[in-house]
């Protein structure tokens, strides 16, 4: 049996997780960690019976120990909770799909603890990617890329050996606005910015990938993944999603991963690496669409992409602040306090006013964080 704990249980890449372990009949759930959503928690607690399960909060801890006081689980809260989720004893992979920087300590202490990460918290890399990547070496567990596009290019690695990557080919849909001027997308309401016209995910990441925001994390987070430069990885739009990825040599060679847009392929490819499994689902049929379609990305309406790239190329603590002006802007977005537009037009300003740390620290990423946060709440948008 093979052992995993999961850090974001409730969220779509973690419930997606747990449809692979049922498939699969031979993983064994021993921790699972949520946010706020106790009462799947609870019901994904009765079903895998783990013997460790996380909540944000200490309150909603104690309602979870109450409903559960009749299984053999142990029910802990907070940083720390996260922290002994991801270092579970019989835990060989940790699946890190919580949203956010929250994921930074409990990854490094994950790998501390000898596990090999199914990373699906790309801000653990965009911020930290400095301070994980040596981690992984030192310590000697695997990194291995949940996001659809990382597993592409992870894929089409596999037995290149010691083959020099020339560029990488980040693909990307365009999103719901894709074609459209930012006059055009003024009044764009957050029903608009949910509808993505081939991915089901959570509302974040959804609003993400409309402003291509995501898809700026996902060049960061590539750099650091692979040992590539930020002018080594090429954003191409290919709004069918059917290629998730590519990889051009430094013969002129381009190998491309293809399949339906299923977030349960990369997430089944990392846990059972190098084996491949046998997947339900949708198979692509190619007779069945006419053609696949290539644009180069629109970085003047698409500011977010624009900014990523800066910050990604200056590094140091410039892509914490990106990432936490973001992660703010989309949270008052959500909660229609601000207008579509002003999520760029915040992380802009963020990113303009940040001096720069070279190589910061944890504490230094997590300080500017909260710099970010302060700033912003200053201002007026």
């Amino acid at each position: 049996m093979k052992k995993i704990a999961v850090l974001g249980s409730t969220g779509s890449i973690g419930t997606q997780t747990l449809e692979v372990v049922r498939t699969n009949k031979d993983i064994e759930i021993t921790a699972l960690a949520a946010g706020r959503n106790v009462e799947l928690l609870e019901q994904q607690i009765r079903e895998f019976r783990p013997k460790l399960a996380a909540v944000w909060e200490e309150e909603a801890a104690g309602r979870l120990r109450e409903s559960v006081r009749d299984l053999d689980v142990k029910i802990v809260s907070g940083m720390d909770g996260l922290i002994e989720v991801c270092t579970e004893p019989s835990a060989e992979i940790v699946v890190t799909a919580i949203v956010g920087m929250l994921g930074i300590r409990p990854t490094i202490a994950a790998m501390e603890a000898g596990k090999d990460i199914a990373l699906a918290n790309k801000e653990t890399l965009v911020t930290a990617g400095h301070l994980i990547m040596p981690l992984a070496e030192k310590m000697g567990v695997r990194i291995l890329p949940v996001d659809s596009e990382h597993s592409a290019v992870f894929q089409c690695l596999n037995g290149e050996g010691g083959s020099r990557i020339h560029k990488i080919l980040l693909t990307a849909s365009g999103g719901p606005f894709r074609g459209r001027t930012r006059e055009q997308m003024r009044q764009i309401q957050v029903e608009d910015a949910l509808k993505h016209p081939n991915w089901t995910m959570g509302r974040k990441i959804t609003i993400d990938s409309s402003t291509m925001v995501n898809k700026g994390l996902e060049v960061m987070e590539a750099k650091w993944l692979f040992g590539v430069t930020m002018d080594q990885v090429q954003v191409v739009v290919q709004p069918q999603s059917i290629i998730h990825s590519m990889v051009e040599f430094e013969d002129g060679a381009v190998i491309a991963q293809l399949g339906t847009p299923d977030m349960k392929l990369p997430i089944q490819y990392a846990l059972y690496y190098p084996e491949r499994r046998f997947l339900p689902g949708e198979r692509l049929d190619f007779t069945k669409f006419g053609q696949i379609t290539f644009e180069a990305p629109d970085y003047e309406n698409f500011r977010g992409l624009a900014l990523a790239r800066e910050a990604g190329v200056r590094g140091g603590s410039l892509p914490t602040v990106f990432n936490a002006a973001n992660e703010l802007a989309v949270a008052r977005f959500l909660d229609r306090k601000i207008s579509y537009l002003a999520i760029t037009d915040m992380i802009e300003a963020a990113m303009r006013q940040h001096k720069v740390i070279d190589n910061p620290s944890v504490d230094e990423i997590l300080a500017a964080e909260q710099e970010t946060y302060d700033y912003l709440n200053s201002c007026n948008f």
